[in-house]
């Protein structure tokens, strides 16, 4: 069936009753599993961490009340933009990057070197602009892509731009050096312009480019170098894995099903790696086991099934880019946070969305919530239908009502209420 045909004898292009503006309520199912989410991370971050505050900051005490101040200014961000129409983003997407940009290079040229990087643009850390790069790069793509998603499978007006933006973030940030950071930034460069409709040919391209682009950096740096050796040497025989990773498997294995209980946890005393940043996951599977460790699991699939929900009741393709790539972004961190943990990735320093300590990353994390709040609170359908859920060549998230997964051009069911 073409581009532009009919679908049940209506033309693409016919023109649907609107009602603009904010008509739905805060979406429950997601505000219950966020809440959800920050209480089980507090805890556990309290947990992990006042041993090393004691060691570190001489109270134990000192990374807990700073997470909670981190998370107050996080809730403030995400109720401001909760409220803000994310059609805005349109006006203010070019801004916002152009900010971020100038935060990466003031990263490098004025950032002091702290374990071997440059990250933190604040004097007291905490201010890592990667973090805020994440978030701006997702809303500005989705912009662009919107604006451009007549013309992507034109290499000229797609791949190339394409290329151009996640070139500038991602070097910028691959600079510090950031590497998970930067793939991060790549994969959801590359998520987005997947569903934007960007043709296969180009997608192939990209993979491609990537994969080369990658085994690159992975010659020439040598944390890259080391991570993946280290990895390899891990899944061949464990005892050979990093020190980080044969720490996190101590606890994994003296967890077992139901954990050693909340503030028992061992390893964390004894020489595991950060336990309140990057090796919380360790501590948890601890404390509370393979059932807790399947319980926060089992949490952020909640947030990113509801986020995929909104994604598809979003009023226009612009919302429907927006929540499916913040979505998939948070998705992404705590998967890569995880794998690594278990063994099943190579060393990454991606945080655990709302668990880890951290202030750039909460406040991110939360600001990006705040933004699908007000997608899902919004009820105005686009005129055009043409333009509705122009995915030419995208994975249809209504994946689970048995129609195709990958969708075609075609007329979209009236939104539920």
């Amino acid at each position: 069936m073409g581009a532009g045909t009919f679908v049940n004898e209506r033309p693409l292009t016919e023109t649907r009753k609107t009602s603009t503006g904010p008509g739905r309520t805060v979406d429950m199912p997601l505000l219950v599993t966020v809440v959800a989410l920050i209480v089980f991370g507090l805890i556990m971050m309290f947990s992990a961490s006042w041993d090393y505050s004691l060691i570190h900051f001489l109270s134990p005490m000192y990374m807990f009340e700073r997470q909670v101040m981190w998370l107050a200014l996080g809730l403030v961000a995400a109720f401001l933009l909760s409220h803000f129409d994310y059609h805005h983003w349109r006006k203010l997407s070019i801004l916002a990057m152009a900010v971020t940009i100038l935060l990466l290079i003031g990263v490098i040229l004025f950032s002091d070197v702290r374990l071997g990087a440059k990250r933190n643009i604040c004097p007291a850390g905490s201010c890592q602009p990667s973090e805020l790069a994440k978030l701006v790069l997702i809303l500005y793509l989705s912009v662009w892509l919107y604006a451009k998603q007549q013309v992507l499978h034109q290499v000229s007006f797609g791949l190339i731009p394409l290329g151009v933006i996640l070139g500038i973030v991602g070097g910028l940030i691959y600079l510090q050096p950031d590497l998970s950071a930067a793939a991060t930034v790549l994969m959801m460069g590359g998520l987005l312009f997947f569903l934007a409709g960007a043709d296969l040919k180009q997608i192939i391209f990209m993979l491609t480019a990537a994969v080369i682009a990658g085994w690159i950096v992975v010659q020439v740096s040598p944390t890259g170098h080391e991570r993946v050796a280290e990895f390899l040497a891990g899944l061949k025989d464990p005892t050979q894995a990093s020190y980080h990773i044969q720490r996190s498997f101590e606890a994994i294995v003296n967890g077992g099903w139901f954990g050693v209980g909340i503030g028992r946890a061992q390893s964390k005393l004894t020489g595991l790696p950060v336990p309140p940043t990057d090796s919380i996951f360790a501590v948890i599977i601890e404390e509370l086991g393979l059932v807790g460790a399947l319980f926060l699991v089992g949490l952020y699939a909640l947030l990113i099934w509801r986020g995929f929900v909104i994604a598809r009741r979003a009023p226009d393709m612009l919302g429907t880019l927006l929540a499916t790539g913040l979505v998939s972004w948070i998705g992404l961190e705590a998967s890569v946070n995880m794998a690594v943990i278990v063994g099943l990735l190579p060393f990454a320093g991606n945080a655990l969305p709302f668990v880890s300590a951290g202030g750039s990353n909460l406040i991110a994390t939360l600001a990006a919530i705040g933004i699908l709040m007000n997608i899902s609170r919004q009820r105005g359908e686009a005129t055009n239908e043409e333009e509705w859920r122009s995915y030419g060549a995208s994975v249809d998230l209504r994946g689970w009502n048995r129609r195709r997964r990958v969708s075609r051009p075609r007329r979209t069911p009236r939104l539920e209420e």
